[in-house]
Order: structure tokens, then sequence, then C-alpha cells
């Protein structure tokens, strides 16, 4: 699944809103710093990018920014056994295998909008002709590459991944008073937003800075006026966080060890981890680690 050699593509990840809607679980952590089987959900976003080979990220922070940094300055620490010669200061790790990830992490603003954000990390972006954007609150189990491939088979600026929206509610077929069948929470033919842009640097031009800006009007909406603007569609698994019940949704699907969204392959690593995940899952990810020991 990792490309053999891919040129460098920032991924920047939108980690700086309120999180509102879901007050029981942000009002203390920023929303991408909810945890899915003891992970943040930008923890998640960012293994499904480095499956294919996409490692360098640029963190948009705003509301409690300060928790994004801090878990990213102890994340080899808390990964692995320490030992700490405390005369010295040195510091020895037992577990080295840590994700080979760069990740900046920039302040751009507690109340500025999308567009603005990504604006403020043009200089992180560095002279890449081409970046990747999502949400922090979105997963999917996305073929990232097949993605990148078909903005680069289009001659235009921006691509949106668009993806079928999960209904909140279930779904009733009847034949006058009869109910002839009872389905819960169909998946709606319509396609919306799901993240996962593809941008050509050259829309950094038409974001602004000021803090009023966002991606989601302006740019986006004079991108397809432009014809400028291409949708990926992807017809598998997307759900987005917004809410505490998609939260909840997420990690039930985490503990029964049926994450769609987990596209990498390190379940021998993470089963301890998870001891939430089914016992079955966990026995077959040790035979295949003996299987492969042979």
């Amino acid at each position: 699944m990792v490309p053999s050699s891919r040129p460098r593509i920032p991924v920047v990840l939108l980690c700086g809103g309120l999180g509102t809607r879901m007050r029981e679980e942000t009002e203390y952590r920023p929303k991408p710093m909810v945890e899915v089987g003891g992970k943040p959900l930008l923890w998640h976003i960012m293994k499904i990018y480095g499956a294919h080979g996409l490692t360098d990220f640029i963190c948009c922070l705003g509301y409690r920014g300060q928790m994004i940094k801090q878990y990213f300055l102890d994340y080899h620490a808390l990964s692995s056994d320490v030992t700490v010669a405390l005369a010295s200061g040195d510091v020895e790790y037992a577990r080295r295998d840590v994700e080979d990830w760069n990740v900046s992490l920039v302040d751009t603003g507690e109340r500025s909008m999308t567009g603005a954000r990504v604006k403020r990390v043009e200089p992180y972006i560095g002279d890449s002709d081409v970046f990747m954007v999502t949400y922090g609150d979105g997963v999917a189990d996305l073929d990232v590459s097949a993605l990148l491939d078909f903005h680069r088979s289009h001659d235009k600026l921006a691509t949106v991944t668009g993806v079928h929206p999960p209904s909140r509610f279930g779904e009733l077929a009847n034949d006058g008073f009869e109910v002839t069948d009872f389905g819960e929470k169909p998946v709606s033919d319509s396609l919306i937003n799901g993240g996962f842009f593809v941008f050509d640097r050259a829309v950094l031009d038409r974001l602004s800075a000021d803090p009023g800006c966002i991606l989601e009007r302006g740019p986006l909406e004079g991108l397809a006026g432009d014809g400028e603007l291409a949708v990926f569609r992807h017809d598998g698994y997307w759900q987005c966080a917004d809410t505490v019940r998609e939260v909840e949704t997420l990690r039930e699907q985490w503990e029964r060890g049926e994450a769609p969204w987990r596209v990498w392959d390190d379940r021998v690593a993470q089963a301890e981890d998870h001891p939430g995940r089914r016992a079955s899952d966990q026995v077959e990810a040790l035979l295949e680690a003996a299987s492969g020991a042979r």
C-alpha cells in the first residue's frame, strides 16, 4: 500500500475548531484529541495517511492547541518504557519503532476559520506543488493513493472527496399501514463534502489569513464556479465525529475489532494496547506473528 517513492506532500490537518456540538467531550480538550481506542482521533487520521507513505503533517492549532503540542512532545516517551539517567538527564527508550512522522504544530488562532488556518500554515507547506487538507474529526477507509493519482490525472486546481453520509435515523419501507422493511440507518445516495482534499499550490492564492476566511465558502465556491474543483467519489466507509453519539459509534466499532478505517497493518503491535478489542482478533494477530517468525 505504501508507495515505493513519493515526493514530499504535506498533509494539513484542521485541528482548531471548538467542537460546540459535543461539549461533553470537548469542554477541556480539542475535538481531534477525543479518544477512540485509547488514541486521539487525530492519530487515527494520521495513520490513514501514513499507510500510504504520507508522513509530513502540519497541524493547524486553535482551541486548546497546547494539548496537541504536549501530546506530540510526550509521544515517544508515552509510547515506550523508558530509562532515565537522573544525573545526566539522558533518556533511553525501550521501543524505537515509533511512527516516522514529521509533525509541525502551528498556532493558527483560536477563532480563525478553516480557510484562514490553511493560509496561515503556507510557510510550512514549503515549495510542494501539491498538498492535502482534511478535517480533524473524520475517518474513512479511503484509498489516499488513488485520491492523489486522481487529482494528478485532471488539470483542475482542487479535488474534494465526495462521501455518502450515514443517516441519523432508521428507514421504514411501507405498503399502506404495513411495514415491509425496517432499515437501520441507511447510507444516503447523495454525496457530501467528506474532507480529504487535494490542492494545487495555486489554491493558496485564493485564501486569506483574515480570521473570517472560510474554506468552504468563497474559496471552494469560487473554484467550483471557475470549473477548477473535481470530486473524487468514495463509496466506502466514512464517518465524522461531530456528536457524542458518533464518537460512541466509532468507539464501539474499534472495540469490536471492526473499524473499517483501520487501513494500516499493525494489529499485533496494537493488540495489547487495546484490550477491549475482540479476543478473536487478538488471537488471529498473534497467530500471524508466530507464523511470520518461522
